[in-house]
């Protein structure tokens, strides 16, 4: 899948024939995104065209939002990779800034749907909204299509249990620690990926692994039951801590993990770690020491919430 930040660096050889294209912050990539992008992979076959998925850095949510932002969901790598997988052509995915914020909803798609991403078929959810105080909407882009000789597709949300599922309901299942419940609006466990930093370990002890959080806010916060992945061939069971803040002095701008099965450094490896159920409630730490003292605490009911739940 090509990358492309900028204008300038969009592969425009690739869409000399027109595409199939999504827009959206894909924070989550939960299962009302999946239809989204099976739509656009599906449309994009059948037509022979390049898939596209668009997006924006910061989304824009973030960038309204800077001083608070909401917590992010899905890492720009994670959702790189996750795309990458899926199939998709391209990941157009150009800043969002001042410029960006005030692009008028003709121009947005003059300039970037047509004249950038030649698009011939496009596929929205049933919320989407664009351009210069949301003033783009589903009609505005059917008379553009009518006009630029290119298809709208609206994909109905999805819906579980009357709940529609976004992001926004993953994010409050995950701050109340109801990790079943945004199991299954995201379609599979919440992960969080991330590499290695630090490794600290007490003498005769399983060392204290602290990984790369790189997000401003964390979406879960407390003490976990997980799996990590990218130790060995299988996933480890483990403890995860969250803290309050990434100017803890213990955790900085990591979380922590104890995985009793791993006794030697893993320094620099590129860690899945899986949530499946809080044990306890945040706390916050000063020392590494009462840190590592408080997950072996919960390791033991942790193994048993493991040992009972599916993978």
């Amino acid at each position: 899948m090509y990358l492309a930040r900028t204008d300038s660096a969009f592969p425009f050889s690739r869409v000399t024939g027109g595409s199939v294209v999504t827009i959206g912050a894909f924070d989550g990539l939960h299962l009302g995104h999946r239809r989204l992008l099976e739509r656009v992979l599906e449309e994009a076959v059948a037509r022979d065209l390049a898939a596209i998925v668009m997006s924006f850095e910061p989304t824009p949510k973030e960038y309204f939002a800077a001083n608070d932002p909401p917590a992010r969901l899905t890492r720009f790598r994670e959702k790189f990779i996750a795309l990458d997988s899926m199939g998709f052509d391209v990941f157009y995915c150009p800043k969002f800034d001042a410029e960006m914020r005030n692009i008028s909803a003709d121009t947005f798609i003059r300039k970037l749907l047509i004249h950038a991403l030649n698009v011939r078929h496009l596929v929205i959810g049933d919320d989407f909204v664009f351009a210069r105080n949301r003033e783009g909407n589903l009609e505005q882009l059917q008379r553009a299509g009518r006009a630029l000789d290119f298809s709208v597709e609206d994909v109905p949300s999805v819906m579980l249990a009357g709940e529609r599922v976004s992001s926004t309901a993953i994010r409050n299942a995950l701050r109340g620690g109801e990790m079943q419940r945004a199991r299954l609006l995201l379609g599979r466990y919440y992960r969080m990926s991330g590499k290695v930093m630090r490794q600290e370990r007490r003498p005769h002890d399983v060392p204290a692994i602290f990984v790369n959080l790189q997000r401003r806010e964390s979406a879960v916060r407390g003490v976990f039951a997980v799996k990590v992945g990218g130790i060995a061939e299988k996933s480890l069971d483990a403890v995860a801590c969250i803290g309050r803040s990434q100017a803890n002095a213990v955790f900085g701008s990591y979380f922590a993990l104890h995985i009793p099965q791993c006794d030697h450094d893993v320094g620099g490896a590129q860690l899945d770690v899986d949530f499946i159920a809080r044990v306890s409630d945040q706390e916050d730490f000063d020392t590494v020491e009462k840190l590592v003292d408080h997950m072996v605490s919960h390791m033991a009911r942790a193994s048993l919430i493991l040992s009972e739940r599916p993978t």
